[in-house]
């Protein structure tokens, strides 16, 4: 196996820094910490080169924070000196790494969003039914607790499987051990022990290479065929109810003895595709998708706030515009249609008050 060393010097070097300050500004440019940072933005910059060459970098505490859409999950956002420090430690180790995920890893890559989920469903649903002529079963799991549970010694161990640089390591030890209060080792100092904040690029990119070691089981190991992951979502289908019931238990054996992380008991289920099957934001079926109440509850709400003066106009707009795109997905022409209609009467009826 080919592995990569004397990447430090390439990671904090001032080409890689702007690279990765422009990328960590994308789209945000008007948040108030970036505005703070470019405010001085050379010497930001030129700062942050003399820690990283020294080693004296060390990352600001998370600011945290809970967001609950559609479930309670505990966010955290770090500096955005330390994000244009994720961007640049994933330009260096981001393709080596990508290069051995399978095809079916669909999170966290450019172009294998939800999108691409969907179209890998569709196309591994003709393939188990034979064009509709026979049942699909499909194992939707989930795994408990996926974030918080990740082992960084477990972490590392694969990661140098691929990078020997030392100083690299460093880095990626820094980051990993800044976690939020309550989390396991949050707020201490040194190496903690397990997890991952919800909302770093990093974890995202870590999220990918941790569970490749899941995939590479499931396909090289299980020989199944028609399996996609999501994060830590992922489905198998297969026309045998009973072969997903071994698969399950061989996976979630695999995950416990070798990750230290468990299938989540109430959310992994075997579901004939006949009763649709969550996954990616939609529910799945034979031949349509639905999508779910909660996304179309939230949509609507924010009609509402539009009407009552919460929001503005472009507030609703830029959040209709995203919505319609996701909702295209599936079956929703005439709800689409719908929403837009209601959307024209009050901005008409806000005209003519």
């Amino acid at each position: 196996m080919k592995t990569h060393n004397n990447l430090y010097e390439y990671f904090y070097s001032l080409s890689n820094l702007i690279l990765a300050w422009r990328n960590a500004r994308k789209g945000k440019t008007k948040r108030l910490n970036i505005i703070e940072f470019e405010k001085d933005l050379l010497k930001n910059l030129f700062m942050l080169h003399y820690e990283l060459k020294n080693k004296t970098y060390k990352p600001k505490p998370l600011i945290n924070f809970i967001l609950r859409d559609p479930k309670t999950r505990k966010i955290s956002k770090s500096a955005f000196r330390d994000r244009v420090v994720h961007h640049a430690l994933i330009n260096v180790i981001g393709l080596i790494f990508e290069k051995q995920f399978i095809f079916d890893s669909c999170a966290n890559q450019i172009g294998k969003g939800t999108s691409f989920a969907l179209k890998r469903l569709d196309y591994y649903k003709r393939k188990v039914t034979k064009n509709n002529k026979i049942p699909c079963y499909i194992l939707k799991a989930d795994i408990k607790h996926y974030f918080e549970e990740v082992y960084h010694e477990i972490l590392i161990e694969i990661i140098q499987r691929k990078i020997t640089d030392e100083k690299v390591i460093w880095l990626i030890k820094q980051i990993l051990a800044n976690l939020p209060k309550g989390q396991i080792g949050g707020g201490r100092t040194g190496f903690c022990q397990r997890g991952m904040p919800l909302g770093n690029l990093t974890s995202q990119f870590f999220a990918n290479v941790y569970l490749n070691e899941l995939d590479y089981f499931v396909k090289h190991k299980l020989k199944v065929k028609y399996y996609i992951r999501y994060v830590d979502d992922f489905v198998i289908l297969h026309e045998s109810k009973e072969q997903l019931a071994v698969w399950k238990e061989q996976i979630n054996e695999f995950l416990m003895n070798k990750l230290r992380l468990q299938l989540h008991s109430q959310k992994s289920r075997i579901i004939p595709l006949s009763r649709g099957v969550d996954f990616v934001g939609f529910r799945n079926f034979y031949h349509f998708k639905l999508l779910r109440k909660r996304n179309i509850k939230n949509m609507r709400r924010k009609v509402n706030f539009f009407r009552e003066g919460i929001i503005d106009f472009y507030t609703l707009f830029e959040s209709y515009h995203g919505w319609q795109a996701h909702a295209s997905w599936a079956n929703t022409y005439k709800l689409r249609e719908q929403i837009k209609k209601e959307i024209i009467s009050i901005i008409w009826d806000k005209i003519n008050l």
